[in-house]
C-alpha cells in the first residue's frame, strides 16, 4: 500500500482546501493522472496521481482542510495484492500479541471492565491518605477510621464544651472539616425597600428567578414586607400582581426600551458556517502580519488638479510608486525579522489588492518600473478578469515587492492597510474628491486622492516613509 502525503504545492502554505475529487475509491488511476483539484492561496489547481495501480482509500471530502504533509490518498499499485493481505494479517497477529502480553497490573488498575464496582478495594486510598503507617485498618476491619475519626471529634468537643451532651444529637453533616459552632438562635435577614416595596435578598432573588416584578406583589409579612409565600403567589396568579404605580410603569417602560433583560438574552439572528477559501487565507495573512510587522501610517492628499481629462488613475498610480522607491528604495524591499535581513529590489513587482465576492486577492504586476501605461492597463486588465474567473495562475499569487489598494472606488478617504510579510510597505488610495486650496491670494476647486502608507517600522525610519510619500505626491501633481 502506497501512501501519498500532500505536497507543498510550490507557495509555502502550511494546507490546502479540496474543491473537488476527480476519482473515487476503487478507481483504477494512471501515473499523472489529475487526482483532486486543490484550492491553496487562492488559487485552484489539479494535483497529478503519484502512482499507478488502484484508489484504495481517499482522505478527506470536498471541503475539508488538509495540512501539507499529511495523507491525501492511499494506493494499491500492481503487484502489491498478495504483500497487503500478508501485511494486513500480521499487522493483526502482532496486535493481538501485545494485547495477549499486556502486563497483569494494568487490568487490575480501578475503572477496568473486569472488575465489577463492589470488588474495588479502597483501602489502598487510605493508605494513601494516611500519614502512619500503624493508624491503617487491617484488610479484615469494617470500621471507617474516618467515621472513627470524627466520633472522637464530637465527642471531645462535647465534654470540653460543658454542655452535658446537648450537641451529641446533632448529626455531623460532613460538609465542614473542622471545629463549627453551633446554636438553635435564629436569624433573620434585614429588609431593604426595593421598587417601593420592603424584602429581604433571598426574596429579591427568588423574584428574579421566577420574573416577578417586585413592584407589583402584594406584601402579607410583618410590617408591609415581601415574603418567599407572595412571590410564589404572584408567580403562580399573575392576575392577583397590583398594578404598579404610573411612575413605575413608565420606568419599567423606559428601561424595557433602552435594553433587554439579561435574563432574556437575544437569540442569534444568523448561523455559523465555516471560512474556506480565500477567506480563510486572508485570515491566516492578517493573522501573520498581525504577529510579526510594526506598522506605521502616513497619510496625505496629493492635488490631481493638472490632470487631463480621462487619466488613467491606476497607471498613474504605479508609476507615482516606483517614483517613491527611486527616492527612498527602502520600501520597495522585503524584510526577514527572524534573522534580521532585508532585501532592497531592483525592479517592482505590485501586488494589486482585487476584491472579489469571494475575498481578497492579491496578484503581481510585474515590472512595473519598466512597463509603460498601455502594458500596464493591459496587465490590469488581466490580472482583474483572472480574479473573477478564478483562474490566477499561482505565480501571479507571490514575489511581489510592494502592495497597492484603491479602496476608494468604492468609499473612504484615509486607512490603515495592512501590510503582507516579507513585504514592508503598503500603498492605499481613497475616493477622489473635491477640495477647496488657496492660490496665490486666492482660493479654487482642485481635485485631490488622498494616499496612505503603511510601513513596517523595523525595516524603515519614519524619515525614509515620509520621503517615499513626498515623491509620490510630487509625481502623481504632475501634468502627464
Amino acid at each position: 500500500m502506497k501512501v501519498f502525503n500532500l505536497p507543498d504545492l510550490g507557495e509555502g502554505l502550511p494546507d490546502a482546501e479540496i474543491v473537488e475529487w476527480l476519482v473515487e475509491e476503487g478507481d483504477a488511476v494512471e501515473l499523472d493522472q489529475p487526482l483532486v483539484s486543490m484550492e491553496t492561496a487562492k488559487a485552484v489547481v489539479e494535483v497529478p496521481s503519484p502512482f499507478a495501480g488502484k484508489v484504495a482509500k481517499l482522505h478527506g471530502r470536498d471541503g475539508d482542510v488538509i495540512q501539507t504533509g499529511a495523507p491525501l490518498a492511499e494506493f494499491q499499485v500492481d503487484g502489491e495484492d498478495h504483500d497487503a493481505d500478508d501485511g494486513g494479517a500480521a499487522s493483526a497477529s502482532g496486535s493481538d500479541a501485545e494485547q495477549v502480553e499486556e502486563p497483569s497490573g494494568a487490568s487490575e488498575g480501578i475503572g477496568s471492565d473486569d472488575i465489577e464496582d463492589d470488588e474495588v478495594d479502597l483501602s489502598a486510598y487510605a493508605k494513601e491518605g494516611s500519614s502512619d503507617a500503624s493508624d491503617e485498618p487491617t484488610s479484615g476491619s469494617t470500621e471507617d477510621p474516618k467515621a472513627t475519626a470524627a466520633a472522637g471529634s464530637r465527642n471531645g468537643e462535647t465534654e470540653e464544651n460543658g454542655e452535658d451532651g446537648q450537641d451529641q444529637d446533632r448529626e455531623d453533616t460532613g460538609t465542614v472539616v473542622g471545629n463549627v459552632r453551633s446554636s438553635n438562635e435564629v436569624l433573620s435577614e434585614r429588609a431593604s425597600l426595593v421598587g417601593g416595596v420592603k424584602m429581604t435578598p433571598a426574596v429579591r432573588a427568588l423574584a428574579r428567578k421566577l420574573k416577578v416584578e417586585v413592584g407589583s406583589i402584594s406584601p402579607t409579612g410583618l410590617d408591609g414586607v415581601v415574603t418567599a409565600g407572595d412571590v410564589r403567589k404572584a408567580a403562580e396568579n399573575p392576575s392577583s400582581q397590583k398594578a404598579p404605580s404610573s411612575g413605575q410603569q413608565s420606568q419599567s417602560a423606559a428601561g424595557a426600551t433602552a435594553k433587554p433583560s439579561r435574563s432574556e438574552p437575544m437569540p442569534p439572528s444568523g448561523d455559523w458556517e465555516q471560512v474556506k477559501g480565500t477567506r480563510r487565507t486572508m485570515a491566516r495573512v492578517m493573522s501573520q502580519s498581525h504577529q510579526s510587522v510594526v506598522p506605521t501610517t502616513l497619510m496625505d492628499d496629493a492635488d490631481i488638479h493638472a490632470w487631463q481629462a480621462g487619466e488613467d488613475i491606476t497607471a498613474r498610480l504605479l508609476r507615482a510608486l516606483w517614483s517613491g522607491a527611486q527616492a527612498e528604495p527602502g520600501l520597495n524591499a522585503w524584510f526577514d525579522g527572524d534573522n534580521s535581513m532585508r532585501m532592497i529590489h531592483k525592479n517592482m513587482h505590485v501586488g494589486m489588492a482585487v476584491d472579489t465576492p469571494d475575498g481578497l486577492f492579491v496578484a503581481a504586476l510585474r515590472n512595473v518600473n519598466t512597463a509603460d501605461r498601455s502594458q500596464l492597463r493591459k496587465e490590469i486588465n488581466r490580472l482583474r478578469e483572472n480574479a473573477s474567473n478564478r483562474s490566477i495562475p499561482p505565480e501571479d499569487l507571490k514575489d511581489y515587492t510592494i502592495v497597492l489598494s484603491n479602496f476608494g472606488k468604492f468609499a473612504g478617504r484615509y486607512a490603515t492597510p495592512i501590510i503582507t510579510p516579507p513585504c514592508v510597505a503598503i500603498v492605499a488610495a481613497g475616493a477622489l474628491r473635491h477640495e477647496v486650496v488657496p492660490v496665490l491670494g486666492g482660493i479654487e476647486v482642485h481635485r485631490m486622492i488622498p494616499l496612505s502608507l503603511t510601513f513596517d517600522h523595523r525595516a524603515c525610519t519614519g524619515g525614509e516613509a515620509a520621503r517615499f510619500l513626498k515623491a509620490m505626491l510630487d509625481d502623481l501633481s504632475s501634468a502627464e
